[in-house]
């Protein structure tokens, strides 16, 4: 059996990753460092911290590691919810995919901007506790229609299906 590693404890995370692979991966959680800020405030900054969890999974020993981050991007307009993922293999290869984007209510983005962390305004806001481990930002401002977890397994599909043809044309 293959084993997956997710940069990771947060469940939404891990479920996501065991979403997709099914069958023939062991897939586990462990903490892996993004070596960005708490709160990625741009795309390049949510890529690259999902690129560094992954890459530090495979350093520690793992046969593929996925590291999944959520940020924000603050346009001129507004500033928008984000998600990256990136699968790491021992091989070397590296690939990232990015996924759902949306805009964050004002009062939200507002305290984003001052420095506060989306995840305990999310829950201040909803007058819930930990939501980044269960529906998520993304599953608060869409009503449950998407959940965190199926927001990051579409960016684990893309990954994998990299990896899939890439295995494929060796």
């Amino acid at each position: 059996m293959h084993t997956v590693v997710v940069g990771s404890k947060n469940p939404a995370k891990i479920n996501a990753v065991r979403e997709v692979f099914k069958d023939d991966f062991a897939v586990t959680g462990k903490e892996a460092p993004s070596a960005v800020s708490d709160q990625p405030v741009s795309d390049e900054e949510t890529r690259t911290g999902a690129i560094n969890r992954a890459r530090y999974l495979v350093e520690k020993g793992a046969e593929i590691g996925i590291g999944l981050e959520g940020g924000v991007i603050d346009t001129e307009e507004e500033m928008l919810l984000c998600n990256w993922g990136s699968l790491a293999a021992r091989s070397g290869a590296i690939y990232v995919a990015g996924g759902a984007r949306i805009p964050l209510p004002e009062e939200i983005a507002a305290k984003v901007r001052s420095g506060e962390e989306l995840g305990k305004v999310i829950d201040e806001y909803s007058n819930q506790t930990d939501v980044r481990k269960g529906d998520g930002t993304i599953g608060i401002l869409t009503r449950g229609m998407v959940s965190r977890s199926e927001m990051f397994s579409h960016v684990v599909k893309l990954l994998y299906g990299q990896y899939l043809y890439d295995e494929a044309s060796v």
